[in-house]
């Protein structure tokens, strides 16, 4: 959810920053942590929220990859951070930057200061600087980080290319037959209003929802206007997580979206292995990637491996792994190098990922195609068929 919140910096007066909380107060201490003072805070309006697009979230690869580049060219931390702060143009981005750069200059750990702002480094990230400066590694950790979240980048965008055709037929579908259901049956209706009972039974049903349509249309154009409001103001996110639950629930759809979160889990517990975090810390960060079904699983798998059970054999009993994972996974304990066998796992089941995606948009575009097509014939016949009948019987 989307806050505006005002604020009196000492040092730029007062501004206003767009940001991602659970809640209001959650917003106010955001920004209190990043030394603001809070003069007022609202839910960001619609137009706002569409102007910023995703301005507010700060850009963590784009973060990483700057400042590994800074960081190979010989400069320090410290004055990485603040030449990017420098560039920084977008309010809300230079103020966390800032706020990296006085934790650094107050002689933090750089780990610390970055939790200091959850709202831009999540735990994960946070978890593998931390680990890196055990070693003094960061330029590594930085590089391994950037490797994960481009190839989640990769896969997130094939699954988006797969999808457009789709949602583009489905929308412009659906705006054809709200056209059509809208405007041009109920003008038919006032054509066919004298004939009555001698109309066919579903152009009858036809002809009084345009019946209908006609006398209550600004009673349905606010029902309308409200349901997309509450869809925007977080009924969209309860709707999707209620249709999220009824996909898992059909069995080939249900198998790809739990091979899908596992690849996420295997990708991401990867990176955390091979940047030196412990396979029972790691376990514990990694929960929220997964649906609620599989965090139940992961976490009974997490107290196995704590009383002594191999990783293979914790995943297996608690249906974390495919047939292939399991393997990898095994190899991985026999040969000491668990993080990258995960890595691998996880890029296997990304291809075949993209290959499946790339398979149902060609089946189902085309029978998407057909049953739009279906629909609006439907509709347009039924319209249609009084004339059809009419002419038959003068004849």
């Amino acid at each position: 959810m989307q806050f505006r919140v005002k604020t009196l910096r000492p040092d730029a007066g007062v501004g206003v920053t767009l940001l991602e909380a659970a809640d209001a107060a959650d917003a106010a201490r955001q920004v209190a942590a990043q030394g603001q003072s809070v003069l007022s805070v609202s839910r960001a309006p619609l137009l706002g929220r569409l102007r910023a697009g995703g301005s507010a979230r700060f850009p963590l690869l784009l973060f990483s990859q700057e400042l590994l580049s800074l960081l190979d060219s010989g400069i320090t931390l410290v004055e990485a951070i603040e030449t990017l702060a420098e560039k920084e143009g977008r309010p809300a981005v230079h103020a966390v930057l800032r706020q990296v750069v006085a934790g650094l200059r107050e002689g933090k750990p750089f780990s610390a200061t970055l939790e200091g702002a959850p709202q831009a480094f999540p735990p994960l990230y946070v978890a593998t600087v931390r680990a890196s400066e055990r070693t003094s590694g960061l330029g590594e950790a930085l590089g391994r980080y950037i490797v994960y979240a481009s190839q989640l980048e990769t896969l997130r965008g094939r699954l988006v290319s797969a999808a457009i055709y789709p949602v583009l037929l489905i929308g412009v579908g659906g705006l054809v037959i709200l056209f059509l259901m809208g405007y041009v049956v109920p003008r038919f209706s006032h054509i066919y209003e004298d004939m009555g009972g001698n109309l066919p039974f579903l152009s009858r049903l036809l002809l009084e929802w345009g019946l209908i349509v006609e006398r209550t249309w600004p009673l349905l154009l606010v029902l309308g206007a409200a349901l997309v409001a509450v869809l925007v103001h977080g009924g969209g996110r309860l709707a999707l997580q209620r249709a999220a639950r009824l996909l898992w629930r059909i069995p080939a759809l249900g198998e790809r979206m739990r091979v899908f979160q596992l690849a996420r889990l295997y990708r991401t517990l990867g990176m955390l292995l091979r940047g030196g975090i412990a396979i029972v810390p790691a376990l514990e960060m990694v929960g929220g990637l997964l649906s609620v079904a599989l965090q139940a699983r992961l976490a009974s798998a997490t107290r196995r491996i704590r009383e002594g059970s191999a990783i293979s054999q914790a995943f297996e009993t608690d249906g974390l792994t495919t047939a292939v994972a399991l393997r990898m996974l095994r190899v991985g304990e026999r040969a000491g190098n668990m993080g990258e066998m995960m890595e691998r796992a996880a890029a296997f089941h990304d291809e075949e990922m993209a290959r499946w995606a790339e398979w149902a948009t060609r089946l189902f575009g085309p029978l998407l195609m057909l049953l739009m097509g279906l629909v609006i014939g439907a509709i347009v016949v039924l319209m249609y068929l009084p004339i059809f009948q009419l002419a038959e019987s003068i004849g």
